[in-house]
């Protein structure tokens, strides 16, 4: 299933607009948008595509690590789990920060 990131309604994983608002889910599915914010922040070098537990052998081929400009679309559309496709998406961090107090 996906979800719009205007209305917030789940559609099929096959579906190109949401069944509620008519959105364009290439552009507003929540993770197209998590895709796009995640190409869009420099501190990300890559993006790891991550997959469920008893994902479909389709997706557990596609789990790995990807350039920013090399990252599959999700849903994968040859998924063939009864629930759909339940990859996501995990960002690769340049550096990352301590924050807090330093301990004596």
């Amino acid at each position: 299933m996906q979800t719009c990131s205007k209305c917030n309604a789940s559609s099929p994983d096959a579906a190109r607009t949401c069944v509620h608002c008519a959105a364009n889910l290439a552009e507003f599915s929540a993770a197209a948008v998590a895709l796009k914010n995640l190409r869009a922040n420099p501190r990300v070098k890559a993006i790891r595509v991550t997959v469920a537990d008893d994902a479909c052998p389709h997706c557990y081929g596609l789990m790995k690590t990807y350039p920013k400009d090399k990252v599959p679309p999700l849903p994968h559309l040859g998924c063939s789990h009864e629930n759909g496709c339940r990859c996501f998406y995990e960002p690769v961090l340049e550096e990352t920060a301590i924050v807090g107090k330093a301990v004596k």
